[in-house]
């Protein structure tokens, strides 16, 4: 069953190898071509036990999301909640990373876990009309992270980045990152030219590619290491957040220029996601600390041109929560007093890591969990406080139907 949306166009590609860091899939006119490397699996076929969760991600518009197992993938509805597909590839199917395009039949994964699917060095474009890869991109090291657009192909190495045509497979741009385990990268999603953001080469600097001006920024984001960040649909509007994981800042990525900047907490955390509200009136952030958080942002990605305009309350209302009310003697108070704090809060499992975006209801939060959950949550922009709980499914568990 492939997902109920067209597929874009894409060339169906032959792996032939090359030098460098890849054997890059080129495009072919017939599509009776060989498979490239693929398990020797069943298809659909019902692993036995409960599978381990690997990998999750959601797809563009935070409509659906992906999770990689050990013994294949599977891909979920938000809204309604329900599975709409997957593919068991058995005992030795795993599934390390695995990126959507929208919703359509295209793919793109990485092996993983103790019995990969597929090395762990190559990234396999997956046509899910016809079951099977119709090509990949082969390195010498371990893939980290994998990022995709309707004509852009993001691969990430720990200290190297590639962009791929999705066309033809043909590499656009190599960058050298610093070490980047994590496999942090961000690519802007609306038609046009593309902004990509990921780590510099010093810590704490972020690396923005404008492609639409052939320009480079550099943004000194922290003092210590990049954890985190998120960008909005547009390209415009960039979060960031370091292994303190105290502050989250808010840049422009046309200029650079600080925007903002909000507090999760007083003691150190690791953020595990940030995610823009589709209007950029909000920043969802997630932290080990079992919280998710939602602050209100001054400045959306539609008024950077003439934010002055604009007074605050028009483009986000401000709850009583979320900037302290001692801010009217800044400057004598300690910075931490004066910090911008969230507006509302959901508490979850502590030590777990969770997913994190806007629901496509109003004033919705959709969270997912490791361990296999999915929260959605509606918090009030006015009063804020404590998110109220909508759904809850443990989505791996074999018996819930969807």
């Amino acid at each position: 069953m492939s997902v109920p949306h067209p597929p874009q166009t894409l060339s169906h590609p032959h792996s032939q190898s090359e030098d460098s860091y890849s054997a890059v899939a080129r495009a072919q006119e017939t599509h009776s071509i060989s498979n490239p490397t693929s398990p020797i699996r069943t298809p659909n076929s019902d692993a036995t036990g409960m599978a381990t969760l690997l990998h999750l991600s959601f797809n563009q518009d935070s409509g659906c999301f992906a999770a990689g197992t050990n013994c294949g993938f599977r891909v979920f509805n938000c809204d309604p909640f329900r599975e709409i597909f997957r593919r068991d590839f058995g005992p030795s199917g795993g599934i390390g990373l695995v990126e959507m395009l929208f919703r359509c039949n295209i793919l793109a994964f990485v092996g993983g876990g103790f019995d990969p699917a597929y090395a762990i060095n190559k990234v396999m474009i997956w046509d899910d009309h016809q079951s099977r890869c119709i090509g990949e991109l082969s390195f010498r090291s371990e893939v980290k992270g994998v990022r995709l657009r309707r004509d852009r192909i993001v691969v990430v190495l720990v200290q190297k980045i590639l962009v791929y045509n999705f066309d033809d497979l043909r590499v656009l741009h190599q960058i050298e990152t610093i070490a980047n385990p994590k496999g942090l990268c961000e690519v802007s999603h609306v038609s046009g030219p593309m902004v990509l953001v990921c780590p510099g080469l010093q810590k704490g600097q972020v690396r923005v590619e404008l492609y639409a001006s052939r320009r480079t920024k550099f943004i000194t984001a922290h003092n210590s290491r990049i954890a985190c960040f998120a960008l909005t649909q547009d390209g415009r509007l960039l979060a960031t957040a370091s292994s303190k994981g105290t502050l989250v800042r808010i840049f422009n990525t046309m200029d650079g220029s600080l925007l903002q900047e909000v507090r999760r907490g007083a003691d150190r955390a690791e953020i595990h996601h940030l995610a823009f509200s589709p209007t950029a009136q909000w920043l969802a952030v997630s932290s080990d600390k079992g919280t998710v958080h939602v602050f209100g942002l001054k400045v959306d990605s539609g008024l950077l041109g003439h934010r002055g305009s604009q007074s605050t309350s028009e483009s986000n209302p401000t709850s009583p929560s979320s900037v302290s009310s001692l801010s009217f003697i800044k400057g004598v108070l300690p910075k931490y007093f004066t910090s911008e704090w969230s507006v509302a809060r959901f508490r979850l499992n502590e030590g777990l890591q969770y997913n994190v975006a806007f629901g496509h209801q109003k004033n919705t939060i959709v969270i997912l969990g490791m361990d296999g959950s999915f929260y959605r949550c509606k918090f009030d922009p006015m009063t804020g406080g404590e998110m109220t709980q909508l759904e809850y499914y443990n989505f791996m568990k074999p018996e819930e139907t969807f």
